[in-house]
């Protein structure tokens, strides 16, 4: 009898699964984030509601930050991430359509925070479950599929508004469905493929520095990198709007969401393809230093935009560039970090590069637009991404 060969890659099955699992998880946090919450908000606060709707955001991102930590952690110590799943998408979604029954600030801020412990109940493990399943020869192909996740979660946005569509409470409704849709699947019929590789962490540590010492140098190098391109994109993705209308007037709210939309969709088959270019020459980090180079010549392009078509031939350039990355970044991180058995705790510590940009990125647009205009904060950005760039340029000959 023919003795059976251990298993060498996933499942492709397991890999659409999953993609379609992240995507409902963006689906989960991007209509509300973006139109459902500011719109309750606004009925709540009137006058004040920008005031109100940045201190939800505030609170919002610190409990995201420490609960996506928590929650991997523990799913951590018990070696268990499906179960994770499960509650916080019967939790979030619980909470999603009771949103409603919230009518005053107090209880806004109160939902909020529990809403967001909830989400990342599932977000956190959901993403750890990937560092346990998928092999280092196909991360570069997981990161291509979870490019589709930023676009299904601005499609879900474009649906749930349709004019004459839903009320309220039915968007609320309309969206938990969609997330249940397509996270569902993974519970209940992902069946990912065991290696044994991935499983270290359920033993002991190794006692030789090297490999360590290079891991940490990975590891912060990658942190950094993701926090100034995520820099970048928290600017762009606040002020957009307002830099086109600086170049041409004419462009309004609708003409800019289809921009955003087209680089979005575009980027996917791009990112799918550089992913899979990583994995057959067994350079991980290589894209991810020559997308973010793309990231800054786009912004310096944008700088120096005078027209509309120049302003959104240079925004395709970074929008592509920069979701190709975040995209790849994502997956090649479960590469290198050096603790396999604390993975759902590091993710979440990497989690704080997605988080922390909030906090910074108001105090760089109002230090530099108002006195020296967008050009001034674009080649501030440019540079960011730059040096994100130069930080992986030489991390290929260590990974």
């Amino acid at each position: 009898m023919r003795e059976e060969q251990p298993a060498t890659r996933q499942s492709a099955r397991f890999l659409l699964l999953y993609a379609l699992a992240v995507a409902g998880g963006a689906v989960a946090y991007v209509p509300f984030l973006t139109i459902v919450m500011p719109s309750r908000v606004s009925e709540l606060a009137g006058a004040v509601d920008v005031e109100w709707v940045a201190y939800t955001t505030f609170f919002g991102a610190i409990v995201a930050s420490l609960a996506n930590i928590l929650f991997g952690w523990l799913s951590d110590r018990i070696q268990n991430r499906r179960i994770w799943v499960w509650g916080g998408l019967i939790a979030s979604s619980a909470m999603l359509v009771c949103f409603p029954y919230v009518t005053t600030l107090a209880m806004l801020i109160g939902f909020i925070i529990l809403w967001q412990m909830a989400l990342n109940m599932m977000l956190g493990p959901l993403a750890a479950w990937a560092g346990d399943s998928v092999p280092d020869q196909q991360k570069g192909m997981l990161g291509g599929l979870l490019a589709f996740a930023p676009a299904v979660g601005a499609l879900s946005a474009a649906i749930v508004t349709i004019p004459g569509l839903a009320n309220f409470q039915e968007r609320l409704w309309i969206v938990a469905t969609i997330v249940a849709l397509c996270v569902l699947p993974v519970l209940l019929l992902g069946k990912p493929r065991r290696f044994a590789e991935l499983e270290a962490a359920a033993g002991p540590e190794s006692d030789v520095p090297g490999p360590a010492l290079r891991s940490r140098k990975v590891v912060i190098r990658m942190w950094f990198a993701r926090l100034l391109v995520q820099i970048c994109e928290a600017a762009l993705f606040a002020n957009v709007l307002f830099w086109f209308r600086s170049i041409d007037k004419t462009l309004g709210d609708d003409d800019t969401a289809q921009i955003l939309s087209i680089v979005v969709v575009v980027a996917i088959p791009i990112a799918m393809v550089v992913g899979r270019w990583a994995d057959r020459h067994d350079r991980p980090i290589t894209p991810l230093s020559v997308s973010a180079a793309f990231a800054s010549i786009g912004l310096l392009l944008m700088a120096f935009s005078s027209t509309s078509l120049t302003a959104i031939a240079s925004y395709a350039v970074f929008g592509i560039a920069g979701t190709v990355f975040l995209s790849l970044h994502t997956s090649q991180t479960l590469r290198v970090l050096p603790k396999p058995r604390n993975r759902g705790r590091d993710l979440g510590i990497f989690n704080l590069t997605n988080t922390a940009p909030s906090l910074v990125m108001p105090w760089l647009v109002l230090s530099l637009v108002p006195l020296f205009g967008f050009p001034a904060l674009l080649a501030t950005l440019a540079v960011l991404a730059a040096l994100a760039a130069g930080l992986l340029w030489r991390l290929g000959k260590l990974v």
